[in-house]
């Protein structure tokens, strides 16, 4: 399936896929809406789709769409933001008009069609942009869950003492935790009293810094002001 608001673009896309004997247009739509009721019904095996439509646009459809067909979207707008909102919404590939020939048009369609890829040279510098990122990020709270496990052990907390820790660190109040651990108001506080002890601080906040692996310092006293 075809979706571009402009005919002509659409007439011109038609042409070229015509021209390969294993490529068939189903069918074509004007916007978003239109090109999300069609794959309903016809379960295209790629939808070319475009952004810049009424009514609504790509990235509004994208992940709709994408659970009827496999989505290679193809617009002239080579916006990061676009390129990564259309990947991560489903899109398996991302052409930028005035970077591809009719031939690359044909072997996207094709290896999309089959499950793979196929990126314009800067849909491709995004996507990389965006992994790198992800990467960062995983790397990030692998090593945040690293330090809470060492302060975990340095420090001697239960189990029930580390579950009311995290739910302070949530905002939780004493009865908020009661009511999420099935427990007494009174043992919840006493859990903490015996957390603050172990963690050397004297309230939430000075725990709740300490507990994120910061180091805690008052001026002139050392942690937790001794």
């Amino acid at each position: 399936m075809v979706v571009d608001d402009n005919p002509i673009v659409r007439a011109a896309l038609v042409g070229v896929l015509a021209a390969a004997r294993d490529i068939h247009v189903v069918a074509q739509a004007s916007n978003g809406q239109e090109a999300l009721t069609l794959a309903r019904k016809l379960r295209p095996g790629v939808t070319l789709l475009d952004y810049r439509m009424p009514i609504a646009d790509g990235l509004s459809v994208v992940t709709a769409l994408a659970e009827h067909t496999c989505v290679l979207a193809l617009t002239s707008d080579s916006s990061d933001e676009i390129i990564r909102g259309m990947l991560l919404g489903g899109a398996r590939g991302y052409l930028v008009h005035g970077q591809f020939e009719p031939p690359d048009l044909e072997r996207a369609v094709r290896a999309v069609a089959a499950g793979q890829g196929w990126l314009s040279p800067t849909a491709a510098s995004v996507a990389t942009s965006v992994l790198r990122s992800h990467a960062e990020r995983d790397r990030e709270r692998r090593l945040r869950a690293e330090r809470i496990r060492a302060m975990q052990a340095r420090f001697g907390l239960t189990a029930r003492e580390r579950d009311a820790l995290n739910l302070v660190s949530l905002g939780l109040s004493n009865a908020a935790i009661a009511n999420r651990l099935d427990l007494t108001e009174k043992t919840v506080k006493n859990h903490l009293n015996h957390a603050f002890a172990k963690l050397q601080v004297t309230n939430r906040t000075e725990a709740m810094i300490v507990w994120s692996g910061q180091t805690l310092e008052t001026e002139g006293t050392g942690p937790a002001g001794r």
